[in-house]
């Protein structure tokens, strides 16, 4: 007996349903096999543009943000050498410690490469209750410049983590901490000082926030917003002690953060003219805006080091090449910092020369100035 054209329809429709509805279950379960995590992500990109893989500066440069922890016991040779290969003629090691281990340090740079290195000393802020401060601290930095410190670096705790002895957060402006920066200017050593992190650390961490891949792989450094201050209290502490010490000079590490608000930046620079930045690990916030941030470095090219954090020398190359190409569409060396490609600034050599050695050479004390083209005609 042969089915109703109707029931023969509606089994068709059922199958036709089915079907369609296993296609699309096993391609999802296929996609959800087959997913590829953003980590994991590198296109390669097929654009054909014109490239300069610079390995050497163009001129000798004078690294103002690095640190070698193991200096006071480091065979330092095999660091100048990669150093000469690169053509950085300074560095600057912000991690000198204090007492006996910058002793160390100093007396290790003195009997071995006493023109390539420059140390910078550290304080201990967690002190600034104890009966001695501030007098025994100022002793100390007066010691450690006739020792041949030539600078003090301050590290991100302050304003952070640091803590005073009843446990309260002891602010970057915290005016228990004036005779330190006002000894600094009395000495003539500028303050290479590192407050806050990224404004990202504090926002969600959601699909909508471009660190969200550095927060991923490196948890610890999300800021919730429940237990500490927030980015623009930090940069308002931090700023106020600038305004407060016109006589102190004051590095502002990592571009003071404000890499990604160059306007913001600028209007400080014009405000404080003892203010100076440098670029290290922020070098990706100038290659996504090549246009405004050669415009910037252009207008403040005598506030502006070159600085590098992280020693690895093979990621100075992106440096240089952002800084002296006009090449498009190129990688970053560490994902985390920037998923997004670089542009080259192509910036004038007048300018090159002032990022590079001729600002440190005016802020930081105790460079031999030999080594660098300082005549306008070289």
């Amino acid at each position: 007996m042969a089915l109703p054209k109707k029931q023969i329809f509606g089994s068709a429709i059922l199958i036709l349903i089915f079907l369609g509805l296993a296609y699309f279950i096993i391609g999802k379960i296929q996609y959800r096999t087959n997913v590829m995590d953003v980590e994991e992500y590198e296109p390669i990109s097929t654009l054909k543009v014109p490239q300069h893989i610079l390995k050497r500066a163009k001129y000798p440069f004078i690294d103002v943000h690095n640190h070698q922890w193991t200096m006071p016991i480091q065979n330092l040779g095999n660091l100048v050498k990669e150093m000469d290969s690169l053509n950085m003629q300074v560095m600057v090691n912000l991690s000198g410690f204090r007492g006996k281990f910058l002793e160390w340090s100093l007396d290790n740079v003195k009997e071995n490469y006493p023109k390539r290195f420059i140390v910078f000393m550290n304080i201990n802020f967690e002190n600034l209750d104890d009966a001695g401060w501030p007098n025994e601290t100022l002793e100390m930095m007066e010691n450690a410049v006739k020792q041949g410190a030539n600078g003090l670096k301050v590290y991100k705790g302050l304003g952070l983590t640091d803590v005073d002895n009843e446990g309260k957060r002891i602010a970057v402006n915290d005016p228990r901490l004036d005779p330190i920066w006002a000894k600094c200017g009395e000495l003539g050593i500028p303050v290479l000082i590192h407050s806050g992190e990224p404004n990202s650390f504090w926002k969600p961490k959601d699909k909508y926030n471009e660190r969200w891949l550095e927060l991923k792989q490196e948890p610890g450094r999300y800021r919730d917003p429940a237990k500490v201050p927030s980015f623009e209290d930090i940069m308002g502490e931090q700023h106020s002690v600038f305004r407060k010490h016109p006589n102190t000079k004051f590095i502002n590490a990592h571009l003071g953060w404000f890499g990604n608000d160059l306007e913001r930046l600028g209007k400080l620079f014009d405000e404080m003219p003892n203010v100076y930045t440098e670029l290290g690990a922020v070098l990706a916030e100038l290659g996504r805006q090549p246009k405004a941030a050669r415009a910037f470095m252009i207008k403040y090219q005598d506030r502006i080091m070159f600085g590098k954090d992280t020693y690895k020398m093979e990621e100075y190359y992106t440096y240089f090449r952002v800084l002296e190409t006009g090449d498009e569409y190129f990688d970053y060396y560490r994902k985390r910092h920037a998923h997004w490609k670089m542009y080259g600034l192509e910036l004038p050599d007048s300018v090159l020369k002032k990022v590079y050695f001729q600002n440190a050479l005016q802020v930081i004390p105790g460079i031999d100035k030999t080594p660098f083209p300082l005549s306008s005609r070289q």
